[in-house]
């Protein structure tokens, strides 16, 4: 699906539907809300389907009149608009056709969100297949999305999962200022990524789990890191530490909200364990023992057997936890790169 044709891409649905997921980059600028669709709806069903119709089309005229008169006031003849709903029918076609007696060559897509979904689904399952990853491994706090966003700076080609998953990969992984996307939403975002990424120039990845929090990443996807070269970093405990005290403030903050994440880790450690930590006082020490009871054994456990190269992966050494470190690091694996 080519949208770079069109000036704006306009989501027609209502706002829960645009919440869940939709095209990025789209506008919501829906023709009935979610109150609205759901009274369109009861009619229809309880009523008829005239006087549906009848209501929604004085609904999606006053909606489409409103977002005229403000979000596309602006916008001068030339202006090419794609309208989407959910299957491409009558909420996109109705606005789409109002755009057009204005002026504005406006078009819809051909099968609506159902379509893009497809789409979506189908890509995300023959696009990884086109790409040379170099996964990234190392124990929790090593500094890997350090590296990742070092090696962008330096030019190289990145897909940051976690990034783009709102969620740092363990069960203190949870963002305080960014819930997680839908599931679909994710997929949107991550084919959007793989898109922009040139096939024949190595990609460099995180080596992730199947689950980043609460969202599943696509098989092709996984199935095509596990196969891949790794790079595995050699950080010391301390600047381990160093750099999840940076990461992770907010449980600087808020210790109630650290314990409730590790009551998450009672069926594997036991009570007794579980309240050992969270009587440590000290937060260089907890982190720690966290490091050497819980993340490293689990960090062992499964990415040798998940990832069949990684017993042969080039070690990167991280001695510090400041920028130049990870810099450093970036230009050392790109210059060895090139000499490969």
């Amino acid at each position: 699906m080519d949208f770079k044709r069109f000036d704006t891409i306009i989501d027609a649905r209502s706002p829960a539907e645009y919440a869940e997921d939709h095209i990025p980059g789209a506008i919501s600028a829906p023709v009935l809300d979610d109150e609205e669709r759901a009274e369109v709806g009861t009619l229809y069903k309880q009523a008829s389907p005239f006087d549906a119709k009848k209501t929604g089309a004085a609904l999606v005229a006053k909606n489409v009149s409103r977002h005229i008169d403000e979000l596309f006031k602006g916008k001068d003849k030339g202006w090419r608009p794609l309208v989407y709903c959910w299957r491409g029918g009558k909420r996109s076609g109705a606005m789409a056709h109002i755009l057009r007696e204005i002026g504005w060559n406006a078009e819809t897509l051909e099968g609506g969100y159902k379509a893009y979904r497809r789409f979506v689904v189908s890509q995300l399952q023959s696009l990884p297949g086109r790409f040379s990853f170099h996964v990234i491994h190392g124990p929790t706090g090593s500094g890997k999305s350090r590296l990742l966003g070092a090696l962008q700076r330096a030019g190289a080609q990145v897909l940051d999962l976690e990034e783009l998953a709102a969620h740092r990969g363990s069960v203190l992984g949870n963002l305080p200022d960014r819930p997680q996307p839908s599931q679909k939403m994710f997929e949107s975002l991550l084919l959007q990524q793989l898109s922009r990424l040139e096939t024949g120039k190595p990609v460099y990845v995180e080596g992730e789990s199947k689950k980043i929090g609460q969202l599943q990443v696509p098989d092709a996807l996984m199935e095509r890191m596990r196969a891949s070269p790794c790079i595995v970093l050699d950080t010391p405990v301390e600047t381990r530490v160093d750099l999840l005290l940076e990461e992770y403030p907010h449980f600087l903050k808020d210790r109630q909200a650290l314990h409730a994440q590790l009551d998450c880790l009672v069926a594997l450690h036991g009570r007794e364990r579980i309240a050992e930590w969270k009587a440590i006082a000290d937060w260089r020490e907890l982190v720690r023992r966290l490091l050497v009871e819980h993340y490293d054994p689990a960090y062992r456990r499964s990415s040798h057997k998940n990832f069949t190269q990684l017993e042969h992966a080039q070690a990167v050494p991280i001695a510090r936890a400041d920028e130049a470190a990870f810099a450093l690091a970036a230009t050392s694996l790109l210059d060895t790169a090139l000499v490969e």
